[in-house]
C-alpha cells in the first residue's frame, strides 16, 4: 500500500467550470489556470477536463508547463501568463503557445524567433494599471501593439491586465484599475488597433465585477472549489476537487502521561488509542497542523496530536476505537463533515491555495 494519496474529483472540476461559464455569461472564453501542475491537483489530467468542459484557453506559468501539455497531446489554446527569457521564444513559438508580452525586448525576441522557424507568433500585451509586477505603462500601449501588428510575424491576439485587490471587499482599487484599462483599449481601438482577446477577471473578480469580465475570464482557484477569499460574495457553492487521505499504519493503547512524537508535545490525559497516518510534511501536509488539525475516520472527526512529522501523523481516535491498520484517513476533502482546504488555510494564516499547490509530487494523484 502507498502512504499518502490524492483523489481528484474530475466531477467537480466540471461543475465548477460549468459555474464559471455561467457566472460569466454568455460569449465570454474561459482561460482555465493549470499552472502550478494545476494549483497541485495534476496539470495534464486536469487540462484534459478543462479540454471536456469547453475551456477555450489554458493558463500556465512557465514555458515548460506549456510544453508538458503539449507532450501530453493537448491540443487546445493555451496562453503563458507570465513572461519568458528571450531564448524561450522559440520553444514557444514552435509549440504554438501564446505568450504575455510587455516591453519593445519581448517583442523583439518573438519576432526573431518566430521569423526564423517561418511561424507566426501569438501575443498578449500585457498592461500594468496597478498589479505592479510586469506589463506596460498604459501610455505605451498604443506604440507597442502597432509594432505587434506590423510585423509579419506577429499576431496581437490579446491585451489583458491583472488585479492585485479583486479579493477584497473595498472595490476602489480594481474599480480605478476597470476605468484605467478601458481608457486604454479605447485608446487602442481609436488608434484604429484591434486588441482581440480583453481579459482581465481571475477569480476574485469573476465574482465581484462583470464590467471586467470583457471577452475572456482567467478563473483559478474558483475552479478547484475553494474562494479566493472570505471577501468575496460566494455566487455559487464551489466544491473542493482535491482530496487528500493516508493510510493507518499502527494503533496503539497508551496510557494516561504518555508523551506522543518529538519534543513531546501533547501527553495523553487518559488511556486512549493512537492511530499513526502514512502522511507528512514531505508529503505537503503542512507541520503547522500539529496539535491544532483533525482527519475523518470512518466518517467521525479526530485531532492530530503530537508533531506532525516528515512521513508520519498522529491521531487521538479516544479511549475506544474500531479503527483498524490498513484503513484510511480523510485530511482534507469535499466531505462537508470533514476539514477542506480552506479550514486548513485558516489555522495556518494562509490561503487555501498554498495548502493544494504544496503537496508533494511523490503523493500519486488519482482522477475518480
Amino acid at each position: 500500500m502507498r502512504n499518502a494519496s490524492l483523489i481528484i474529483h474530475r466531477d467537480n472540476f466540471l461543475y465548477n467550470l460549468g459555474e464559471t461559464r455561467r457566472l460569466a455569461g454568455p460569449g465570454i472564453k474561459i482561460s482555465a489556470a493549470v499552472k502550478a501542475n494545476a494549483y497541485g491537483h495534476g496539470a495534464l489530467a486536469i487540462a484534459r477536463a478543462a479540454e471536456k468542459g469547453g475551456a477555450d484557453f489554458l493558463g500556465v506559468a512557465s514555458p515548460a508547463e506549456g510544453v508538458e501539455l503539449r507532450a501530453g497531446g493537448i491540443q487546445m489554446p493555451i496562453l503563458l501568463y507570465g513572461l519568458c527569457l528571450p531564448q524561450d521564444a522559440g520553444v514557444l513559438a514552435q509549440n504554438d503557445i501564446s505568450a504575455a508580452a510587455a516591453g519593445g525586448e519581448d517583442i523583439a525576441a518573438f519576432e526573431k524567433a518566430a521569423g526564423r522557424l517561418g511561424k507566426k507568433a501569438r501575443l498578449h500585451l500585457k498592461i500594468d494599471t496597478g498589479m505592479g509586477r510586469v506589463g506596460c505603462r498604459p501610455q505605451d500601449a498604443a506604440a507597442l501593439a502597432w509594432r505587434i501588428t506590423k510585423s509579419p510575424h506577429l499576431v496581437l491576439e490579446g491585451v489583458f491586465t491583472h488585479f492585485p485587490s479583486s479579493d477584497e471587499k473595498d472595490p476602489s482599487c480594481t474599480q480605478n484599475q476597470i476605468g484605467l484599462f478601458s481608457r486604454t483599449l479605447e485608446s487602442l481601438r481609436s488608434g484604429g488597433i484591434d486588441p482581440g482577446i480583453v481579459h482581465a477577471s481571475n477569480s476574485g473578480a469573476l465574482m465581484q465585477y462583470p464590467a471586467a469580465r470583457f471577452s475572456m475570464v482567467r478563473p483559478g482557484i474558483i475552479l478547484y472549489g475553494y474562494y479566493p477569499s472570505a471577501e468575496v460574495p460566494r455566487l455559487f457553492a464551489a466544491k473542493p476537487v482535491m482530496e487528500l487521505r493516508a493510510p493507518v499504519l499502527f494503533v496503539k493503547a497508551v496510557e494516561a502521561g504518555t508523551s506522543v512524537s518529538y519534543n513531546r508535545t501533547w501527553t495523553a490525559r487518559q488511556k486512549t488509542f493512537i492511530a499513526t497516518l502514512g502522511v507528512g510534511y514531505a508529503d505537503g501536509y503542512p507541520r503547522f497542523l500539529s496539535n491544532k488539525g483533525r482527519v475523518l475516520i470512518h466518517g467521525e472527526s479526530h485531532p492530530l496530536v503530537g508533531r506532525l512529522s516528515m512521513d508520519q501523523t498522529m491521531v487521538d481516535l479516544g479511549p475506544e476505537t474500531r479503527v483498524r491498520p490498513g484503513e484510511e484517513a480523510v485530511l482534507f476533502g469535499p466531505d462537508p463533515a470533514g476539514p477542506d482546504a480552506e479550514e486548513i488555510a485558516r489555522i495556518g494564516g494562509t490561503i487555501p491555495y498554498e495548502i493544494t499547490c504544496n503537496i508533494s509530487l511523490r503523493v500519486p494523484r488519482a482522477i475518480k
